[in-house]
């Protein structure tokens, strides 16, 4: 036993004499608090109509004219959302964030205000904003249920009365700021002791505003009003308006109407030889208007155009990308000034959007807050700043004055942008 006892001995004794080899030296566990923070996790998007947020779809409405009086601004305004729908779905815009895509839901009152109520009340329970609401006659008739169920229906409308309600906001300065702005240019191009003004107007709140503009305007330059024409959308013949503008001998005549009168107004007053200065608001204008098939030149040689809006291919930032967004994805469309308005419009309806998805509601009152938020936005250098933060709206004030050049099927400006005075 004491031998084998000595034996182990003396083995234990020369193992603790060999160099043991090197091994790392693990790192000490942190205690649980010095732990490196898990990170938070995604927030969820608070969502209510509208919204597929696990297909990242947005629903988008349109109440369309194409079929009525106002189908030649409707058809195009219509187009403008459809290639701007087709632009963001197509991916890589930068117009939504990634992988959001967008789906319109339209219908065509035909410039009906009753068919407009039924058409609204057939989507308004499948959209998150109505993009398109076309007409000021066929949006005042929703003012009520847009409250009710509190949905922002962006018009096609600059009527002052748009501007009034929080859920209809205009994307520019109103008809009463253009008529007023065209009397301004008017005493400024003739002294206004010659100046006989008239004023052709549409029976709805957007001739209103027109008549308005001027009555509020002429006698701050102590030029006389002597005549004041009424007429309907739709109507045909303008030889009464137009004898009577002739009779009492009108230097200039401002045109709240829409394009479907402008240019019968103006042809029958070229058969009765009668060629006064005319200036039309925004609506008055369509771009078919440079085609001498559509109209002879020289019957609107001497119109000029009061409005706060670009004109299309005017050297401005984000003009190319509409032009290239309409090449690509218009089918062929011209490249007309309300395709490039209802383009623009629609941005600014995403770029709410693109505000509500970053802050996690895209609810309807999300949206509207988003909206609300918009100060000096100009859709990427397109459009004069406009400002949503106030109701009424006050989004812009400034406007021009422009004459169109038919050889270039542009325009010229003959005024620049400026508010109206006082």
């Amino acid at each position: 036993m004491r031998i084998a006892l000595a034996i182990f001995a003396s083995v234990a004794l020369a193992a603790c004499g060999e160099k043991k080899p090197d091994t790392p030296t693990p790192s000490p566990t942190p205690p649980a608090d010095d732990a490196a923070p898990a990170p938070p996790p995604a927030p969820s998007l608070k969502v209510d109509v509208g919204v597929d947020p696990d297909k990242k779809v947005i629903k988008i409405g349109a109440l369309n004219d194409e079929s009525g009086p106002g189908a030649a601004i409707g058809k195009p305004f219509a187009q403008g959302k459809r290639i701007l729908a087709a632009e963001v779905n197509a991916g890589k815009s930068g117009i939504l964030p990634d992988g959001w895509t967008v789906e319109l839901v339209e219908r065509d009152h035909g410039y009906n205000p009753q068919k407009s109520v039924q058409s609204y009340n057939e989507i308004k329970g499948e959209v998150l904003f109505i993009g398109t609401s076309f007409g000021t006659p066929n949006t005042l008739p929703l003012l009520p249920h847009l409250q009710r169920d509190k949905l922002v229906a962006m018009p096609a409308s600059l009527s002052s009365k748009m501007a009034e309600n929080t859920f209809t906001p205009p994307v520019g300065p109103s008809y009463l700021v253009e008529a007023r702005r065209a009397v301004d240019w008017i005493a400024e191009t003739t002294p206004p002791a010659e100046v006989k003004l008239a004023v052709v107007y549409q029976q709805d709140d957007y001739g209103a505003d027109g008549l308005a503009g001027v009555k509020a305007q002429a006698p701050k330059h102590g030029i006389t009003v002597v005549a004041e024409e009424t007429i309907t959308p739709g109507q045909k013949d303008f030889t009464a308006v137009v004898t009577t503008l002739k009779d009492k001998g009108a230097t200039h005549v401002l045109l709240a109407v829409l394009p479907s009168a402008t240019g019968p107004i103006a042809g029958t007053a070229a058969q009765l030889g009668f060629g006064p200065t005319w200036v039309g608001l925004t609506p008055a204008w369509i771009d078919a208007f440079f085609n001498p098939e559509v109209i002879p030149s020289a019957v609107l040689g001497r119109f000029h155009w009061v409005t706060g809006m670009p004109f299309v291919g005017e050297d401005l930032p984000g003009m190319k990308g509409f032009i290239a967004a309409k090449d690509t994805h218009g089918a062929g469309a011209p490249a007309d000034f309300y395709t490039l308005l209802s383009y623009v419009q629609g941005r600014l309806g995403l770029a709410a959007a693109t505000i509500a998805i970053e802050s996690g509601d895209l609810t309807r009152e999300g949206f509207l807050k988003a909206f609300q938020s918009l100060d000096k936005w100009d859709a990427g250098g397109l459009f004069k700043p406009l400002d949503f933060t106030k109701v009424p709206y006050v989004t812009s004030v400034e406007t021009r004055i422009l004459q169109p050049d038919f050889a270039a099927k542009s325009w010229k400006i003959v005024a620049p942008y400026q508010a109206p005075k006082d």
